[in-house]
Order: structure tokens, then sequence, then C-alpha cells
């Protein structure tokens, strides 16, 4: 079935003809000038009719569903509890990134009569959009990652994003559903005390699920109970998404081996921090996206890393507003004086706020940094890459 929605650069109308050409049994059209023949379904709004369908079929095959939202690290928090989950479930999840008002209804329409659990991975970068996601996914269990300073432009400010996260706990309280909690987290451990809740913690023993000890060196090592698990995740910052994919998967009985089987076995892929190992340098690219929370927590964990020849190269990121210039000069001003990395920061925002300082070098674009880091023909290096989407930072790998 072909589904036609207008969006900013196509009008999918005009392809009908052509999609049941290519094998479409019918197709959904919200134009009547493009209708074809009998196969073709005539709506008032086709990107309303996905969504409806979407939540009919959710109704429809009334299987338990997990909601994953927060503004950093939904994406491997999905992989690696959607990997733990599928020991004892046939558990399907959103399928790359396609969390937004769109991605999710292909994501419920992908379940079917097999599917046993589902994972719903939810994006946002404004209020409301949250709250209109669970009334089509309408989940049994929800999870916030975290709220960070990400999308500050469409949610107006940290405040905005964390009224608009909490949209899912709103949902959950008001349907009497199971949230999961970092205790650690002060801030959500405090907006979900009228919910039931399902917790872990570093520090509170009283936890559902307690971890002992936590490393990252640079990997994450997680400590619980006898319990040793050696992720392939880097960062400190990764060691929360960890806990939780644990704790859901004691929740549900599934056996310590195959909890710790499953999250050894994961590895991050996708411009993700992934560990990249090329002919020259050791690198960690996490240049799938990036905003302030994201940017400091994980250069403070590679400035930590007892690694000599260091190098950091750093995008700009998007989507932050009023708060751009602010943000961009917090991160400069954070690597400020560290005279042991050599700092190499790219793109509009970093180079207006640009600095005049040993081992700190900023370029307009990327053409100028690529021409520069060629030059260097850098050797045994270890090499952090991380900035926006937009940046498409990962070009740089062809030369290190």
């Amino acid at each position: 079935m072909f589904v036609a929605i207008k969006g900013e650069n196509f009008d999918a109308n005009t392809f009908a003809k052509d999609a049941l050409k290519k094998g479409s049994l019918c197709v959904i059209i919200d134009n009547l000038e493009f209708y074809v023949d009998e196969r073709t379904i005539i709506v008032k709004d086709s990107l309303i009719l996905l969504q409806e369908l979407a939540q009919y079929h959710r109704k429809y095959l009334n299987i338990p569903i997990l909601a994953i939202t927060g503004s950093n690290g939904k994406t491997t928090t999905k992989e690696l509890t959607h990997k733990v989950l599928s020991k004892k479930f046939k558990c399907k999840a959103t399928i790359g990134n396609l969390n937004n008002h769109i991605g999710v209804p292909l994501t419920l329409l992908s379940f079917n009569k097999e599917t046993e659990f589902g994972i719903v991975e939810m994006g946002a970068n404004h209020k409301k959009e949250i709250e209109f996601l669970c009334t089509i996914a309408t989940p049994d269990f929800g999870y916030i990652t975290n709220f960070g300073k990400a999308h500050l432009e469409g949610f107006g400010g940290i405040e905005g994003v964390i009224i608009g996260k909490s949209e899912l706990y709103n949902y959950l309280e008001e349907n009497k559903k199971i949230v999961f909690i970092n205790l650690d987290d002060t801030l959500q451990e405090e907006k979900t005390k009228n919910i039931k809740r399902i917790s872990f913690s570093n520090f509170e023993i009283s936890a559902d699920l307690f971890i002992n000890k936590l490393e990252a060196n640079p990997n994450v090592t997680v400590f619980y109970n006898s319990i040793v698990i050696n992720s392939n995740l880097i960062g400190l910052y990764n060691s929360s998404n960890i806990q939780f994919a644990i704790t859901i998967g004691k929740y549900f009985n599934i056996i310590d081996s195959e909890i710790k089987t499953s999250i050894e076995e994961y590895y991050p892929d996708n411009n993700r921090s992934q560990i990249i190992k090329s002919e020259f340098n050791n690198i960690i690219l996490d240049a799938y996206n990036a905003n302030p929370s994201s940017m400091n927590l994980s250069i403070q964990n590679f400035l930590k890393l007892e690694k000599e020849d260091k190098y950091l190269i750093i995008g700009d990121m998007y989507e932050l507003g009023v708060e751009t210039d602010a943000e961009h000069k917090n991160i400069i001003n954070l690597l400020s004086k560290n005279k042991k990395v050599e700092c190499f920061f790219v793109g509009n925002y970093f180079y207006k706020n640009s600095i005049i300082e040993e081992k700190k070098y900023f370029f307009k674009d990327f053409e100028n940094l690529f021409n520069h880091i060629k030059s260097l023909e850098l050797k045994n290096k270890l090499i952090f890459i991380k900035g926006s989407r937009g940046m498409k930072l990962e070009r740089i790998l062809e030369i290190i």
C-alpha cells in the first residue's frame, strides 16, 4: 500500500501511478487530480490517515509497547533494549531513527501478529509532540533517557525541553502505566513520584537494580551483584543506557547471563560512538548528532582518557536558537587552556566565536578543515569526532 504524503520537497500524490506500476496493491491519495483507477483510495489527509491507521493497528495487535524518549541516547538505549528483550520475546523496534509523526506510525505498522513486544522511539523538537505520539502508540511502559540542551530553538529553552519530554510521564501517569527511572537523576526522580516505577541506581541501594560499580576505560564496564558486563560503548555517559537495558531485562525475568551476552554483543554503528581503527589512527566517531549536553559530556570523557597524542574535531551544533552563540562559547571555554589536546573547530558558529590560543584551530567550513587535516598526515593518534548531523563530519575519515 502506497500512502502519498506531502513534504517540503515532494508531493507524493504525483507518484501514485508509478507506485501501482511498481506493485502496490493500492494507493492512498489526498488530491483527486491524481486518481488512477479503482485501486486508488481518496482521503481528506493522507498523513492523518497513516496516523489513525497505525493507532488502529496498535490497538488491534494489543501487545505491550515500551516508549523511549529523551535528549540524548535514545537510539543506543533502544538498540540495547531490543537485544535484551529479544532473548525472551519476538520483539520489534523502531528502525533507525524513524521516531517522529511519520516514523512512529511506520514503526507501529511494521509490527505484525507474530510480534510479542514493541519498542517505539519517540523524538521531538517542540512541545505537544510526545503527547501526540503517545496517543498513537499508547505505550504500556516508558523511559526518558535524560533532559538535555537539544532542540532548544523549537522547545524555547531547557525548561521547554523538560516540559516536552515529560509529556510521556503525563501519559503514563494518567493511564496508570509503568515508568522506568534512573534514581540518580534527581529531576526525573521528582517528576515520577506519582507513577508506578521500576528504578535503577548507582548510589541508592533500595533501587530495583543497584549497580555496584561503573568504569569507562574507554569502554563502559558495569558491575551488579556478581555480574560483570564489558560493553562496546565508550564513556560513562553511556552507562545509564546500559543500566536501563539491564533493568528492563530483570523486570521481564530474563536471566543474567543472557542480559550480559545481549549487551556485550551490541556494537554501535551509524556514526554513534563508533570505535574505528584505521590504517593510521584510532578514531572515536560520534558524528551522528550533537547538542550542548552530549557535546559537553563526551568531550569531558575524552579528556579523561589516559592517552597521549589526542585530537578533537568538533563541528557546529544546530537548532539552538538564541542560545547558539552562548553554547558554542561554552564548548570553546571548556577546552580553553588545555594544552594537551589539539582542537579543531569547524562551522560558522564556532568560527564566529573563535579565539586565539595554542592548539586551537578554527575553520569556517569543512573544506578548509579537510585540507588542513590532510596536510598534517596524522598517524598513531587518538581522534574524537563529534558534530551535528548537518556537518557530516564522517567525511574526514578518508584522510585519517
